[in-house]
């Protein structure tokens, strides 16, 4: 009996875990995506232009 209560407690326990891990930035470093807004102000329109007629084109 006391030991099934051990491990049933133990067992509890382990349900509590948080990952520690810590994600470390560097200022002035960008890691994620790149940025649309490096594309040139027509290669900007041409993409707009078609996300507007996909979605418009049953109006």
């Amino acid at each position: 009996m006391k030991q099934t209560l051990i491990i049933i407690a133990m067992l509890g326990l382990t349900a509590c875990y948080e990952d520690t891990d810590v994600t470390l930035h560097e200022a002035g470093e960008y890691k994620g995506n790149p940025d649309y807004h490096a594309n040139t102000p027509e290669e900007r329109a041409e993409v707009l232009k078609r996300r507007f007629n996909q979605v418009q084109t049953d109006r």
